[in-house]
Parts: C-alpha cells; sequence; structure tokens
C-alpha cells in the first residue's frame, strides 16, 4: 500500500501509550480506531487522549496546541471493543503488552480479518519483528515492519521504524510518511534476529550496566552518577533517582 492510500489507521490496544500514538496520528489528519479488549480501557483511554497529563486539553492550556487542533484530534479517533471494526484500516499499530505469543496471536487474528493490502506495525520495544510476524501470511510479512514510539508518546518524538528483509520499500515509505505527518523524528532500524531491542533501549541499557558497575565498584555513589549525566549530557533524569523530566515542559 502507498501512503497517499492511506487514510484509516487501526491502534489495537490502548491506554497511555496506545492513546498517545493515536493522538500524534490524528493530529497529523488520519481517523484512527482504537481497539482494546474492555470498555473501561476504551473509556480510560478516550480520558487519557482528552484530559490526561498529556492529552489535548493540557496541551491547548499550555500553548502546545491550538483548539481547532484538538477538537480534530477528538473528532478523528473512535474506539471499539470489536477486532471486525479495524477490517477496513489501511495501517494497523500494535499496542498490547510485550508478550511475544500475545503479539503473534493479536496478528494471527488481525491477519484473518484486516483487508489483505494493509500494513501491519508492531510498537514493540525490543522484540524482534520476525519472530512476531511468524503466523501472518507471506504475502503480510511483506507489508510488516516495527514503529516503536517512545512514552509519553505526545511529548517524546522519536519512532523507530524497524524493517526485515521480508519488508517491502512501499511498506517502509509509506510507514516512513505517515510517522512524518505525525511530526516523528524517525530512526531506521534493522530487524535483528537473536538481539533484544532497537537503538533506544540497547543504547540505553548498555549505558544503565556501565552505572551500576561504577557504583558496585565503590567508584562513585549512585547520587554522583546520575549528577554526572543530568549536568555533564544533560539528561532529564539519571538511572537511580526518580524518572522525573519526561515531559516537564507540558
Amino acid at each position: 500500500m502507498k501512503l497517499e492510500q492511506i487514510r484509516h489507521i487501526g491502534v489495537v490496544g490502548g491506554g497511555v501509550m496506545g492513546g498517545g500514538i493515536a493522538q500524534v496520528h490524528a493530529a497529523g489528519g488520519y481517523r484512527v480506531t482504537i481497539r482494546d479488549i474492555s470498555e473501561q480501557i476504551i473509556e480510560d483511554t478516550r480520558q487519557s487522549i482528552v484530559e490526561g497529563k498529556w492529552g489535548v486539553k493540557r496541551a491547548v492550556e499550555k500553548g502546545k496546541m491550538g483548539f481547532d487542533a484538538a477538537l480534530q484530534v477528538i473528532d478523528l479517533v473512535g474506539y471499539t471493543t470489536k477486532v471486525e471494526d479495524l477490517a477496513d484500516c489501511d495501517l494497523i499499530i500494535e499496542a498490547v503488552p510485550e508478550n511475544l505469543e500475545l503479539k503473534q496471536k493479536v496478528f494471527e487474528e488481525l491477519d484473518k480479518v484486516v483487508k489483505p493490502e494493509a500494513i501491519f506495525t508492531s510498537n514493540t520495544s525490543g522484540i524482534v519483528i520476525q519472530e512476531i510476524a511468524a503466523l501472518v501470511s507471506d504475502q503480510r510479512k511483506e507489508q510488516f515492519v516495527g514503529m516503536h514510539f517512545s512514552n509519553p508518546v505526545p511529548v517524546m518524538s522519536m519512532c523507530e521504524v524497524i524493517t526485515t528483509p521480508q519488508s517491502s520499500q512501499e511498506t517502509i515509505d509509506a510507514v516512513v510518511g505517515v510517522a512524518t505527518a505525525a511530526k516523528r523524528a524517525i530512526c531506521m532500524v534493522k530487524d535483528t534476529p537473536g538481539t533484544r531491542g532497537f537503538i533506544l533501549n540497547r543504547v540505553f541499557a548498555a549505558a544503565a550496566r556501565e552505572a551500576r558497575k561504577i557504583v558496585e565498584d565503590g567508584i562513585a555513589t549512585p547520587e554522583d552518577v546520575d549528577k554526572a549525566m543530568i549536568t555533564g549530557r544533560n539528561w532529564p533524569a539519571g538511572f537511580f533517582g526518580a524518572r522525573g523530566g519526561i515531559g516537564k515542559q507540558w
């Protein structure tokens, strides 16, 4: 499917993460349908998008979004508990918990319901994309990539696009185009079996291991390690203290 054919995006899995993904794509002009398994999760997701800490109401209050743009998001995002309501989606973004078997089951079901030309993507933070796509059809494997966002999505603009050897160039170009419309900072990554994580989490995990080793060896205290990274590299937070700082501008 080409970029210009994409009009309707399905987000599988709500909550703060799925809601944030839906929010930024609706802000980019796409119709979005969020599907989750219960009415309570759906209502919580709606609340997060409209009234939440990173939702559109607060964005307007803080001058981060215009009133009309906020109304556009509210109007373009729909909600459902029925997988059949995703049948005509052009692009699916999966945002369910980080469990390989669960993700495989979700995509196996979607493969049978969603139109065959639709693109499938996973918001996994580190599972190998080819493993997630194992149970879909061979055709769908060509239309399958990773699309990893950083939480909170409306504030953290990164989007890792993870491509497999089966991913078609048309699919890659379309996903990059959709992410661009959502004002994402796109980082291209090759799917690599036998690994865990892509760019963001692998680099952070390596740094965190070294930070723990420094403390374990008695070289510095946790407080001084955090202070060094916050004041020397301008990180919003370190490894050991509260993970504050994210989204402070909101």
